[in-house]
């Protein structure tokens, strides 16, 4: 009887050590987040390039730079963490600069946070392999 009792409680102890650690055991999905937002951001950038070449509407491009800038956000990488906001900033200018019909200076701005994105990928990339 001792021995089915003690057999019983470390039965149960084991499965409740396992539930209770299961998390441990799930794959980490920041990383895959991250990159996700990392290539989306580009991608939306290098869209909204596109769409400035081709003489897009201003409330077309201005659309696109936000959906950049709030897909960004997820974007977060403690190592380029500065640089990311510096190229937001670029991305605000050049929404302010569309919204002012001012396409140069946008286009510029554009080029400078496409840039910047991809340079802060490239470190994300060779540091997460």
């Amino acid at each position: 009887m001792q021995a089915i009792k003690k057999t019983v409680i470390s039965l149960a102890m084991a499965i409740s050590m396992t539930a209770i650690s299961s998390v441990a055991f799930a794959e980490p999905d920041g990383e895959a987040k991250v990159r996700a937002a990392a290539e989306t951001t580009v991608a939306k950038i290098e869209e909204a390039v596109s769409m400035a070449e081709k003489g897009a509407s201003k409330e077309e491009m201005v659309k696109i730079i936000n959906e950049a800038r709030q897909i960004q956000k997820e974007f977060r990488y403690e190592i380029t963490e500065r640089q990311r906001q510096k190229s937001n900033d670029k991305l605000r200018i050049a929404r302010d600069a569309f919204d002012d019909g001012d396409k140069a200076t946008a286009s510029a701005k554009l080029s400078e946070a496409l840039a910047g994105y991809k340079e802060m990928k490239a470190i994300y990339d060779s540091n997460h392999k």
